[in-house]
């Protein structure tokens, strides 16, 4: 790696970049300095003891000075936190803004972040002592407008109306809102918030049909309600343990996504252009990276250069609103083009990938994602272009044999014959509102998780890695 000259030699610090460099510099400190990135770190260096460490935002103006150390000195980098909204994904575009420097080469043992979640580029939602902070989709672009839902009800009405989508998102979406109605239960026993929490649950799974994750989320919910109760008989702490539940399924997406973009990642070549259909970003999950975005990202946050085409996503538009909004928060290219572009696009070479997310997968690797997705599918094996499903392992429902039984939620007819509040089609006319398409396993080229890529015969590695056998790995 060449290293620039000057007083500061600049290098990135995220794990499983460019592995541990070796610093150079000629002034007799330590030297750590932000800019105006909000970041927090924990710098150990075991040869003086010192630990040097923020939480958030700039540090000090003064420099941070470690005297004594030599070039066998160890130093431990821990991020805390990612970067703010807007914040650069290139490693080369992120070293220009951190650099460390002493008057020897000084070699880095180890470098991690911790298993927190990190300060999202995107807050799609969030769990705060009012209530859960919600960002509603159905604005965007021209309005980023957080809503603050205080029931159960008003989540499971948000869910619905699509306030939030995306099978991640809408499984925590449904974790956090039955906490929140079970915290606010007014049963005096665990047999009153039993039967409150189990009516609640029955609202929620009435929202959108097709999204595994929301039933998944719900049953993980009732168990964690079953185990407490052969615990304990009292109802408020029962209510925190299902909030710290819900708290765990929002950090273990986020964990989830990041780990899937890392299998995905390696998938993709420096220089590729990926074709995508709705939305499958930070926006789809808890937030920070995504399913078939979080792919892209995990790609370019290993250092290449990788380019999107969004299709638009008829009708509801989510690849136009949703998923070009947040790669351009992202500095990420994008382009967007009309849905039956897609085939002129291919077809010109212009297209090294297809990556799509998932709101249920079959145990036959057959997978249902937003309408729109099969005819997708269709064109890149027509032009021999590898078409890939990326989902974490919440989203397969190995209780299906395939595709075939996987319900299809059928929508209003207005999201179609109108655009906001202006019509487009004849009154009455007949009207087919289907939110998603089911593709054939045979024309999926892997299956992307956070525990490893499947490929055919799905049966058996989507299997193996529910199971955790090796047998799904990259191989």
């Amino acid at each position: 790696m060449a290293r620039p000259h000057g007083i500061f030699t600049r290098f990135p610090i995220l794990p499983n970049l460019l592995g541990h460099p070796d610093a150079f510099n000629d002034k007799e400190q330590f030297v750590i300095v932000a800019d105006t990135i909000t970041l927090g770190f924990t710098v150990s260096i075991p040869a003086t003891g010192q630990v040097i460490s923020w939480d958030r935002g700039v540090p000090p103006a003064n420099a941070l000075k470690a005297p004594g150390l030599s070039g066998e000195s160890a130093i431990h980098v821990r991020a805390l936190r990612s970067l703010q909204v807007g914040r650069p994904r290139s490693h080369n575009q992120l070293t220009a803004k951190l650099c460390f420097g002493n008057s020897r080469p000084v070699r880095f043992s180890a470098t991690s972040t911790q298993k927190e979640p990190p300060d999202q580029m995107i807050k799609t939602i969030e769990w705060t002592d009012e209530g859960i902070s919600m960002l509603d989709q159905r604005l965007l672009p021209t309005e980023e407008k957080y809503l603050m839902l205080r029931s159960y009800e008003e989540v499971a009405e948000a869910i619905k109306k699509m306030v939030v989508r995306g099978a991640p998102a809408i499984g925590v979406s449904a974790a956090m809102g039955l906490a929140l109605g079970a915290r606010q239960s007014v049963g005096a026993s665990v047999a009153d918030l039993e039967d409150d929490f189990d009516y609640m649950c029955k609202v929620m799974s009435e929202t959108r049909p097709t999204a595994v994750n929301l039933f998944w989320a719900i049953e993980r919910m009732r168990a964690r309600l079953r185990r407490e109760k052969s615990l304990t008989k009292d109802p408020l702490e029962i209510k925190e343990r299902l909030v710290e539940e819900a708290l765990s399924i929002f950090r273990e997406d986020i964990e989830a996504n990041r780990a899937l973009g890392r299998f995905g990642a390696e998938l993709l070549s420096d220089g590729d252009t990926v074709l995508t259909h709705c939305n499958a970003g930070a926006l789809a999950t808890a937030g920070d990276y995504g399913t078939a975005l979080g792919v892209v990202r995990g790609a370019i946050d290993a250092g290449k250069h990788i380019a999107v085409i969004a299709d638009e996503t008829r009708p509801f538009l989510q690849g136009l609103r949703l998923t070009a909004w947040e790669l351009a928060k992202d500095n990420i290219p994008v382009t967007v083009i009309t849905d039956n572009m897609a085939g002129h696009v291919m077809k010109s070479g212009k297209i090294n990938a297809v990556v799509v997310g998932a709101d249920r997968v079959a145990a036959n690797g057959d997978a249902a994602n937003k309408i729109g997705t099969y005819m997708v599918a269709v064109l890149a094996d027509k032009h021999d272009i590898p078409f890939y499903v990326a989902a974490p392992i919440s989203t397969l429902d190995l209780s299906l044999k395939s595709g075939n039984e996987i319900p299809i939620e059928e929508r209003n007819a207005r999201e179609v014959t109108h655009i906001k509040e202006h019509q487009l089609a004849p009154d009455g006319v007949g009207v087919q509102n289907p939110a998603f398409d089911v593709t054939p396993n045979e024309l999926i080229t892997a299956i992307i998780t956070d525990k490893g890529v499947a490929r055919a015969p799905y049966v058996e590695s989507l299997r193996a890695l529910v199971e955790g056998n090796a047998m799904g790995t990259n191989g």
